[in-house]
């Protein structure tokens, strides 16, 4: 399945965005995509069952408890977790998701097939989220060069 950057620029519009998978450690990579995002000012939410607040922000412990402004979210989560997440945001209503490479769970094109929302799975949203840095810039040009890069 080809992913259109419509698709991903779609999906960078919008206004609050949820992470689920935000960690203590901050090398983590939902962690490390909260602080970009954070600094790139966009209006980010952390989803961690275990963790009150993130980054002075509440945490939320499950998809269900988000506010309804959240009409995005990234999952950073092992493929075992990210199966249940999409299926509660998909639920919840939530119509862009963003699967981060290596969270994705083997069944997920069989799933984009029948769902109507907006789910990008295989790419890395580093290298879309502007400005992008110089190593997720040398990334991208790696996968336009390649011919790996949405159209």
């Amino acid at each position: 399945m080809q992913i259109k950057l419509s698709k991903i620029q779609e999906f960078f519009n919008q206004k609050e965005i949820a992470i689920a998978g935000v960690s203590r450690d901050e090398k983590k990579f939902g962690s490390m995509l909260f602080e970009q995002m954070l600094k790139k000012n966009y209006n980010v939410i952390p989803v961690n069952p275990n963790i009150e607040f993130y980054k002075e922000k509440k945490c939320y412990k499950t998809i269900d408890e988000l506010p309804q402004t959240a009409t995005a979210i990234i999952i950073c989560t092992k493929p075992n977790e990210t199966e249940k997440i999409l299926e509660q945001a998909t639920k919840k209503g939530i119509k862009h998701i963003w699967i981060q490479q290596g969270a994705q769970p083997k069944n997920i094109e069989e799933y984009t097939n029948k769902s109507e929302t907006n789910i990008i799975f295989g790419k890395c949203a580093f290298m879309f989220l502007e400005p992008v840095d110089s190593v997720h810039k040398f990334h991208r040009f790696i996968v336009k060069l390649f011919g790996g890069y949405p159209k």
